[in-house]
């Protein structure tokens, strides 16, 4: 016997359908946008991971050291990719985020310092890599440290890339010798009021070796402590010779009161900072509304003032006279005394 379906029960099998096809194209998509082989360290015993796996390069030697390494690059395709290779400085953007320079700046972009960490990477003839379909090849390279190079860490990557697509591989480079680890706290600032102000900062590297800096935010009022932010981890690594801004969310801020923030930032290695700002609070939109009000008070007392003097009678026409007696005329009364209570006898 047929089944017979009715418009609501068809409209429903549709959108199952529609759901279903969606589920299956998402991942199609999703491949689509990647880009088909992956760039990461060899297996290797330096900082590894359980299994071999190494989560970035750890790379230290002295002056004019000789340092070896080796990519791995595994194609997850069935079409022949090929790849280049290039060694790039890493560096922090105004927010604080790890970034590294391009092999060819934008217009009107500074070019990358021709003596950084990037120009010490070479592939020799495995620069460019043709790697078969599903296939992993290992790449080795060398990063030669200039004779004349300062101690400390020397951020790095190595890119790389193919039709645009640019994987980046974290490189820890670090050059033999003594190690400062140094900061300073500028522009302390407090921004915006009521719900949702913010305690803006910048912080300098002033050391050689990258930090892992810790906030603590205190605030001091005409009425005592203020609550701040206690210590909390700064999710941001400062490169050495790096400068950020940063903000930091103040929810316990008050609502009237004039305070000196202090921002104290520590970091491992014994660095050690702190910047100081002034602000008021004052929440303008009440004192707007309450000044209204006493506005529109002193005006309601004004005018009614005014309505009790200007109903009082003048002494003068009720005495009938300029001078205050008899008018002369005939038939005219003189009115009686007024009489003022002052609760004494008269």
């Amino acid at each position: 016997m047929p089944v017979l379906h009715s418009p609501r029960r068809d409209v429903r099998l549709l959108l199952v359908l529609l759901a279903a096809a969606a589920l299956h194209t998402v991942p199609a998509a999703a491949a689509a946008d990647e880009p088909g082989w992956t760039a990461e360290p060899a297996a290797g015993t330096a900082a590894a991971r359980p299994g071999g796996a190494r989560p970035y390069f750890y790379l230290e030697g002295a002056p004019a050291a000789l340092l070896e390494d080796r990519l791995a690059l595994t194609n997850t395709t069935d079409q022949e990719r090929t790849v280049t290779l290039r060694g790039a400085d890493a560096y922090n953007t105004a927010d604080g985020a790890l970034a590294v320079r391009p092999a060819a700046p934008a217009d009107g972009a500074a070019s990358p310092p021709a003596d950084g960490a990037g120009s010490w990477f070479s592939f020799g003839a495995g620069a460019t890599v043709k790697i078969p379909p599903r296939t992993r090849a290992v790449v080795p390279f060398t990063v030669t440290v200039p004779p004349a190079s300062s101690p400390g860490d020397h951020p790095a990557a190595v890119i790389a890339a193919e039709a645009g697509r640019e994987v980046g591989v974290r490189v820890h480079l670090r050059v033999s010798g003594p190690t400062l680890a140094a900061l300073t706290v500028e522009d302390v600032a407090v921004r915006g009021r009521g719900a949702a102000p913010v305690v803006a900062y910048t912080l300098v590297n002033r050391g050689n070796v990258a930090l892992a800096p810790e906030l603590d935010v205190r605030a001091e009022g005409v009425f005592g402590e203020v609550p701040g932010r206690g210590p909390r981890a700064v999710p941001v690594e400062l490169l050495p010779g790096q400068r950020v801004e940063l903000t930091e969310p103040w929810p316990g801020a008050p609502v009237l009161d004039r305070v000196r923030v202090t921002v104290t930032v520590t970091a491992p290695g014994g660095a050690r900072a702190a910047g100081a700002a002034s602000a008021w609070f004052v929440p303008w939109r009440a004192v707007g509304w309450t000044g209204l009000g006493l506005l529109g008070l002193g005006g309601t007392a004004l005018g009614a003032l005014f309505l009790v003097r200007g109903g009082r009678p003048r002494r003068g026409a009720a005495d009938g006279g300029a001078d205050g007696g008899p008018s002369g005329t005939p038939g005219a009364t003189t009115p009686a005394p007024e009489h003022e209570l002052t609760g004494a006898s008269r």
